[in-house]
């Protein structure tokens, strides 16, 4: 009989995101994962709303994806990748050049989002290091979030984000106002007022924008109007700026499209993916860029891009990478997350009528409920667990990104918890 999972050395002694040392917050021993199904050490069952971080589109325990891990660790589990190439990440490539916009047409493996996102600032840099410019600045958007990483936080919203108190020891970027047309609503030109006056005053030390397409994520699960992302697109053009799309959180079939930013019919220079890229089992990203920004870069006094993780390509993450791009290939996502938009739709607006419920919204397989004050995690966080699901809540969002293979019967549970969160803890 297998020992129990020790929470008083977990509580004592691991330091799990997001939580203090001094008061960590409860943690549930989970034993399986099986389907859309998190079972914990005592047998409890929850149905998961969350996809690990947005990671596990098609579920957890998948077999195409078993399969593929166990018949690459027969063959090499890892190997450097300066020097040397296989066939996984070789696969993997094609895939990826072949799905992702056609002007992207060279890409960087690397381990997770934030240093996808580091690898792309830095890209940007060396671009123009390489035509003889130094252009220190970033411009983005406020309520913008892209990763945990120093650079990563920089372009992150200062003020209004989980990196707050590091201001003043990070680069200072230049934000302008997040729109504030929302998708599927009317367009207003007054959203390009902002953008368009940083551009005009500080243009010439803008390397590149950055931020992330349709949907802000972890800065407040904000979803804008596509014509801003078509605007931005044309003042890059106009004013010769490389456009980088932050797609980790987006990417492969979240919004409804493969790409977020097929939601605006836009092309950027250089785009970030990862999260889902592996199917939520392993960490692996990255970085996309054009021919024009690829070949740029090389053209530097370095003669090459100066960055070279230690398991980037690592055989193992690109095997199992391939058998989710393979799944997505198959198309049955669009059918499945136009379920999930369509079950929202309908069982989401009905929570406005509470007093707490400040707004409701949904794209894809994407939903939200956002609040007029923030939650109790450890109060919320237990109600969700009694109710059989699990969804992690922060400040005053409780949002939902649930495995594509969710059902509608799965999908009325988390919205019916969330339900009775609101009804009983607030």
């Amino acid at each position: 009989m297998s020992r129990s999972i020790d929470l008083d050395f977990d509580r004592d002694h691991i330091w799990h995101p997001y939580t203090s040392t001094i008061n960590p917050l409860p943690c549930f021993p989970v034993t399986k994962a099986n389907g859309v199904l998190i079972e914990l050490e005592d047998g409890t069952q929850l149905t998961d709303g969350m996809s690990s971080w947005w990671s596990a589109i098609h579920g957890y325990n998948h077999p195409k994806l078993n399969t593929a891990i166990i018949e690459q660790t027969k063959n090499m589990s890892h190997v450097m990748f300066g020097g040397i190439t296989h066939r996984p990440a070789v696969e993997l490539c094609k895939k990826l050049v072949a799905m992702s916009p056609s002007r992207l047409q060279h890409v960087f493996l690397a381990d997770s989002g934030s240093v996808s996102v580091e690898v792309s600032l830095k890209m940007a840099l060396q671009y123009w290091h390489s035509k003889g410019e130094q252009r220190p600045k970033f411009l983005t958007i406020t309520n913008g979030y892209h990763g945990d990483t120093f650079a990563a936080m920089s372009v992150t919203d200062p003020d209004n984000s989980m990196h707050s108190l590091y201001k003043g020891f990070l680069p200072e970027h230049i934000f302008a106002d997040s729109p504030i047309s929302k998708f599927g609503e009317q367009w207003d030109e007054q959203d390009l007022v902002s953008i368009q006056q940083q551009l005009s005053e500080h243009h010439q030390d803008i390397a590149a924008i950055i931020l992330e397409p349709i949907v802000q994520g972890a800065g407040g699960m904000r979803l804008y109007h596509p014509q801003y992302l078509k605007e931005v697109r044309s003042l890059c053009d106009h004013y010769g700026l490389l456009l980088i799309v932050d797609e980790i959180a987006t990417g492969f079939g979240r919004t409804g499209k493969l790409f977020a930013c097929e939601h605006a019919g836009i092309e950027p220079d250089i785009m970030c993916i990862g999260k889902a890229l592996t199917g939520g089992y392993m960490t692996l990203s990255a970085t996309l860029a054009s021919k024009d920004v690829a070949d740029t870069v090389c053209k530097s006094d370095a003669g090459c891009f100066m960055h070279g993780p230690t398991f980037m390509g690592n055989p193992l993450a690109c095997a199992v990478a391939n058998a989710s791009m393979e799944i997505l290939l198959e198309g049955e996502w669009k059918v499945q997350t136009k379920m999930i938009e369509t079950i929202f739709s309908q069982i989401l607006p009905p929570l406005k009528e509470h007093n707490v419920v400040k707004d409701v919204r949904w794209l894809g397989a994407i939903g939200v409920v956002e609040l007029t004050q923030s939650v109790d995690m450890v109060a919320i966080q237990q109600h969700f667990v009694d109710c059989g699901v699990w969804i992690r809540p922060f400040g005053k969002l409780i949002y939902m990104m649930p495995p594509y293979i969710s059902t509608e019967a799965d999908l009325k549970k988390l919205v019916n918890a969330i339900e009775s969160a609101i009804n009983t803890l607030f």
